[in-house]
């Protein structure tokens, strides 16, 4: 063998016990040797250069069962290195700083207050608070930047399509991001940034709580609506970067024009503003924040108040309408609701239930629909996850220089 190929084989062995550690969180030498399929002599010395490169470290002892020898469990460190993700959704902007393992190191969170129109002034708000988290990493390096935006996106280098949530259009977010914080300029021009859109992290995230089924339909309303489906571990993809924008299919013939260009959009008829417009918190969002407003919302459809639970009537019968377009196009395994669908998802489960097609009494049964593993997190949990993927894909890259 070539010392190319060699070293290609090696590189490959280290990914894979550093992978397959990262999925367990914790295991012994013998776990990761069952786990990737290689020889446990093979295992050991790989492990030797993980420690050696500061990225994986001893923990604990545990019993074997019967006579065998204690098993030294291992875990993913690189105390050196951090993962910033920064997401902006229609209301906040979060920056969450984590370990290689998973660990939380920072959250700085702040209100934007959703100027329509006006990315320059989200994009302020979105540097304060990079800069604020960053401050709090004091040795460590940033080995990868994540920005994550509700909203599709597309291009090369990568740029927001079109956010109906904020009134923008196109918009290069990186780009006016680093123009107003130095320090992520910086993870910018060392190609440490990436930006990508919740709904396809998100789904991810939820495939892998929900024990990674065959096909899995992700819908998530918390700013607009949103969703992914995910076949065979990835998500469907279209070459005009709108495949699976659920919110975006045209289900009312001659509706209302949506902030998109079509009629009819399923967000029109059941997105959060619609539906809290309905109930009676338009105001409560503009004051306090969707998320709060969201929260009283579902608090009033389970009191029964007459305006949430006539807006929500409304806005689940077409979601349902919705989910049952998608599910007899895919015929998913599992139906994943998150953001306040979530706290609502017996409800939808229900009501899609009732509306599947049969003759002569017999009836098709309808996907199983659950709420969000991950609640208001699963896009950041996604991008933790992608993230520590792409970087375990080469560890010796992320020694310590």
């Amino acid at each position: 063998m070539s010392s190319l190929a060699s070293a290609d084989v090696r590189r490959h062995n280290l990914s894979l016990v550093a992978t397959r550690l990262a999925e367990l969180g914790s295991a012994s030498r013998s776990d990761l040797a069952d786990a990737t399929g290689l020889a446990r002599g093979s295992v050991t010395a790989l492990v030797r250069q993980l420690e050696a490169a500061e990225l994986v470290r001893e923990t604990e002892l545990v019993a074997a069962s019967g006579k065998g020898r204690p098993r030294t469990l291992l875990e993913l460190s690189g105390d050196h290195l951090a993962i910033l993700t920064i997401l902006i959704d229609a209301d906040h902007v979060s920056a969450v700083a984590s370990t290689l393992g998973g660990e939380r190191l920072v959250r700085a969170e702040r209100r934007h207050g959703r100027p329509m129109g006006d990315p320059g002034r989200v994009l302020d708000v979105a540097a304060a608070t990079v800069d604020a988290a960053l401050a709090e990493l004091a040795g460590r390096e940033v080995a990868e930047a994540t920005v994550v935006v509700w909203a599709p996106v597309g291009g090369e280098p990568a740029v927001v399509l079109a956010d109906t949530d904020l009134g923008w259009g196109r918009v290069d977010a990186v780009a006016l991001l680093a123009e107003r914080s130095p320090r992520f300029a910086e993870l910018a021009a060392a190609g440490r940034v990436r930006l990508v859109a919740d709904t396809d992290v998100a789904a991810l995230a939820e495939y892998a709580a929900t024990g990674r089924p065959s096909e899995l339909v992700y819908l998530k309303s918390d700013s607009g609506i949103g969703g992914a489906i995910v076949v065979d571990g990835a998500p469907i993809e279209g070459g005009r970067h709108l495949a699976a924008a659920l919110g975006h299919l045209p289900v009312v013939p001659n509706g209302v024009r949506c902030e998109c260009g079509q009629h009819g959009c399923l967000v029109t008829v059941a997105g959060p503003d619609v539906l809290l417009e309905r109930a009676g918190l338009a105001e409560s969002a503009r004051e306090e924040g969707l998320t709060a407003a969201l929260d009283a919302f579902v608090h009033r459809i389970r009191e029964g108040e007459a305006a949430a639970v006539a807006a929500w009537d409304a806005g689940a019968a077409e979601l349902v309408r919705t989910l049952q377009i998608v599910s007899l196009t895919v015929d998913p395994s599992v139906i994943v609701v998150g953001g306040y669908l979530a706290a609502l998802a017996d409800d939808l489960g229900d009501r899609l239930a009732k509306i599947q097609p049969g003759a002569d009494g017999a009836f098709l049964a309808a996907p199983p629909v659950v709420g969000s593993a991950l609640g208001r997190d699963a896009a950041l949990v996604g991008a933790e996850q992608a993230a520590v993927s792409r970087l375990l894909a080469d560890p010796a890259a992320l020694a310590r220089g």
